[in-house]
């Protein structure tokens, strides 16, 4: 009971501060370090902000995952604040009155909440599976660019830990034992629900944007311009001309208009 009293407590002082003029989110370098399923978490991360209007910094760190409270990028820094991973800063921000699924009634936020488990379940155990299940993936890219910040021989460890973790990780989920042909077909099979949830809209849901389109952009849009061993996965999501669609809308709407800046 005392544990529930402070909890409320503390989400009480939260939610009675305003937006902090110098948040950060805290993430790995893109060109020489970042890999696909950490790059497509830090994208949702962005995109959700943008799209709640919320004014933050992106700081680039080789050692942001150690920076991190779980050890997962990216982490945000809010005044006293420091919240790490998608749905954490989610919670967070909804906690600070930015809310984009309270605009849902009750049946569709339970069909938002089982499409981000979907996501999340699938695209987001594909990308870890092709990054480091694959071994040419995993010697070619991964590797390389995970071990790139440290001197030898700390980086051949810790890129040998890192792989060693993933894999344990997707073993307890039944994921390890799969084939790279049984991955694609599962990457197919949630983009084939994607597009049909999508249908000709701009946003999954009538009311808009929601943190379901953040989590699907990140995902979709890493996939589509992040250089692999080859281009299979990318060849999957460009068989949905409609979730192309919605990429290009959300870039523009969220990421380019806003990097012009209003029109005079």
């Amino acid at each position: 009971m005392a544990s529930l009293l402070a909890d409320a407590a503390i989400s009480q002082k939260i939610a009675s501060e305003p937006w902090p003029d110098d948040v950060c989110l805290y993430q790995p370098y893109k060109l020489q370090q970042v890999l696909l399923p950490d790059n497509a978490q830090c994208l949702a991360v962005q995109c959700y902000l943008q799209m709640c209007g919320l004014p933050f910094r992106t700081v680039l760190r080789t050692n942001a995952e150690h920076m991190s409270p779980s050890g997962k990028p990216p982490f945000l820094r809010a005044g006293p604040y420091v919240i790490s991973e998608v749905e954490p800063i989610i919670k967070f921000v909804s906690t600070k009155g930015h809310s984009l699924s309270e605009k849902l009634d009750r049946p569709q936020q339970a069909e938002m909440k089982a499409y981000l488990a979907l996501v999340q379940g699938t695209l987001g155990n594909a990308e870890l599976y092709i990054s480091w299940c694959d071994p040419t993936t995993a010697s070619e890219i991964s590797r390389p660019r995970y071990s790139s910040p440290y001197p030898w021989p700390l980086n051949t460890v810790l890129a040998y830990r890192k792989q060693w973790d993933v894999q344990n990780q997707l073993k307890a989920l039944g994921w390890c034992s799969k084939t790279l042909e049984e991955v694609y077909d599962e990457v197919d099979n949630c983009c084939k629900a994607l597009a049909q949830r999508l249908g000709n809209h701009h946003y999954f849901f009538k009311q808009g944007p929601t943190e379901l389109d953040a989590l699907v952009f990140g995902h979709l849009y890493t996939i589509l311009t992040t250089p692999l061993t080859d281009n299979c996965l990318a060849d999957i999501v460009k068989e949905y001309g409609n979730l192309i669609n919605f990429c290009r809308h959300i870039e523009k709407k969220f990421f380019e208009e806003r990097e012009r800046g209003p029109k005079d």
